[in-house]
């Protein structure tokens, strides 16, 4: 006798591909934390070069480009992060670099908005960071851009513009830990899988939205990701 579900729950998010290709499934979100030695300074903070770290975020805050939202609740200092997202599309499990790009479906721009506020006082207590990170409408993605047609993620720039003004510059050869080397890393610890994406951290100049906020990112070789907050 099969048990009946009591209630209805949500379908799993999904987000363009690019060139009309269909929809991206989103299984796992896992992001990179400290990926850039600029942003790790001005938090105050050193990058650990023994092993990459990470955090994640539910499934369900992603959303796609182009929406406007509600300023976050629970913060008062909500701020962006622009960073490269890999889509995985093939099983990954303790791979080594070498293969690890193999397991890459493309991709795409995100903003990662984190709850400062909240996340610094986890920080100080040393608990974990989920309700400065792991929240709705968190992590916002740009339609995927397939592998083969972006080429290998190397000296690409990376950019975020608030209100016009370009507050976040860099090269994706900034990061400290290469896609290979942050796939092959994570695939020691988890089955990876087709649907899952890896925000790979973000670059100096992070800073806080507002309402009325207009994000702009992108990535050479990608489309853009655009976020408006809602005034």
């Amino acid at each position: 006798m099969s048990a009946t579900p009591i209630f209805d729950v949500p379908p799993a998010p999904s987000v363009e591909i690019a060139g009309g290709a269909g929809v991206f499934p989103v299984r796992r979100v896992f992001c990179v934390g400290r990926n850039y030695a600029a942003h790790a300074a001005e938090m105050g903070n050193e990058v650990d070069r023994a092993a990459p770290f990470y955090f994640t975020k539910s499934a369900h805050a992603v959303i796609p480009s182009g929406r406007a939202i509600a300023y976050p609740p629970g913060t008062r200092d909500c701020h962006y992060e622009m960073e490269l997202v890999i889509a995985l599309g093939a099983d990954a499990f303790e791979l080594d670099e070498a293969a690890a790009m193999d397991a890459v479906y493309g991709y795409a721009c995100g903003i990662d908005l984190t709850r400062r506020d909240l996340q610094a006082v986890a920080k100080e207590g040393r608990k974990p960071w989920d309700l400065g990170k792991d929240f709705e409408n968190s992590a916002i993605l740009g339609p995927i851009t397939q592998a083969g047609d972006f080429g290998a993620p190397d000296a690409q720039a990376i950019t975020l513009d608030l209100d016009g003004r370009r507050v976040q510059e860099a090269r994706l050869s900034d990061m400290v830990w290469s896609v290979a080397e942050i796939i092959a890393h994570l695939s020691r610890y988890y089955h990876l899988a087709p649907g899952d994406l890896i925000f790979t951290g973000t670059p100096a100049g992070v800073g806080p939205v507002a309402r009325g906020s207009v994000l702009r990112g992108q990535i050479d070789g990608l489309e853009p990701v655009t976020l408006t907050i809602e005034g």
